[in-house]
C-alpha cells in the first residue's frame, strides 16, 4: 500500500513538472536598444527682414574754412534724437556655433541740434540727420538660441545744414559716407522670431561743406554718431535642425 501511495505521489509530480515546462515560452532575444531621439538646437542659418527703433548722438566739430585760417572759428555741434527702420540680412552657422553674415539696414531719424558762432554771436547754425543707412558684416558665435556678434561696414548719412540770424542766411544738405562698426546680442524666441539689442560706432570723417546764400561760405565738418539700437526680426528657411555640436 506505501508502495502503491509512492508511485502515484511521483507521477503526479512528474506530470506537474511537464505541465509547467510546456506551459514555459521561449523569451525573443532581444537586439541592442533603440538609440536616444536627437537633440534639437536653435539653427541660425536662414535669412531675415524685421523693424528696429533706438538713439543716436553725433558729435561735430565746425571750423570755418571761409576765413584766415582753420582755427579762427571753431566749436563742437552735438546733436541727438531718435531713430527708426528697417534691416534685413542672411546667416550661415559653422562648425558648431560659429555664426556669418551680411546686413543692410536704413533708419529715418529726426536727430537735430544748433550751436551758436563763437566768432559772429548773432550767427547760429542749425543741422538735422535726415537718414542713416549701413551694410556691414557680422560674425557671432551661438549658445543654441543666444547668439553674441560683432559687426563692421560701409555707413552713409543725409544730412541738413543751416546758418541764420534772424533769417535763413545759408543752406546745405549733404549725403557722406564712412564706415561703422558695432557689437550686439540676438535671442531666438521662437523658431522664426528673433530679437536683438546692439551698439554701433560711426564715423564720417571731415567734410568740408558750401553753404549757398546771401554771402557764400565753407566750413569743415567733422563727425562721429553713436546709435543704440533694439529691433525684431523674421527669420525664414534653414532654421532648426539637429545638433552640430
Amino acid at each position: 500500500m506505501k508502495r502503491l501511495i509512492v508511485a502515484s505521489i511521483g507521477m503526479l509530480a512528474l506530470g506537474l513538472t511537464t505541465a509547467s515546462a510546456a506551459d514555459l515560452r521561449v523569451r525573443p532575444v532581444k537586439g541592442p536598444p533603440p538609440p536616444p531621439p536627437p537633440i534639437y538646437y536653435f539653427n541660425w542659418t536662414g535669412c531675415y527682414i524685421g523693424g528696429h527703433i533706438g538713439g543716436l548722438w553725433v558729435n561735430r566739430e565746425f571750423v570755418n574754412r571761409t576765413l584766415d585760417g582753420p582755427f579762427f572759428d571753431r566749436a563742437d555741434h552735438d546733436v541727438s534724437g531718435w531713430l527708426g527702420g528697417v534691416q534685413g540680412g542672411c546667416d550661415y552657422q559653422f562648425a558648431g556655433g560659429w555664426v556669418i553674415g551680411i546686413q543692410g539696414d536704413f533708419a529715418g531719424t529726426d536727430a537735430d541740434g544748433s550751436h551758436v558762432s563763437l566768432l559772429f554771436p548773432d550767427f547760429t547754425f542749425h543741422s538735422k540727420v535726415k537718414s542713416l543707412a549701413s551694410v556691414t558684416g557680422r560674425i557671432g558665435y551661438a549658445w543654441d538660441r543666444f547668439l553674441g556678434y560683432v559687426k563692421g561696414g560701409g555707413a552713409w548719412e543725409r544730412d541738413e545744414f543751416s546758418f541764420t540770424n534772424g533769417v535763413v542766411v545759408g543752406t546745405v544738405s549733404n549725403t557722406r559716407s564712412g564706415w561703422t562698426i558695432g557689437i550686439g546680442a540676438e535671442y531666438a524666441f521662437a523658431n522664426y522670431l528673433t530679437g536683438f539689442i546692439e551698439y554701433n560706432f560711426y564715423d564720417f570723417g571731415s567734410r568740408d561743406l558750401s553753404f549757398v546764400g546771401t554771402t557764400p561760405f565753407v566750413f569743415g565738418i567733422d563727425e562721429t554718431k553713436s546709435v543704440v539700437k533694439a529691433g525684431l526680426n523674421f527669420r525664414f528657411g534653414g532654421w532648426g535642425g539637429p545638433a552640430r555640436y
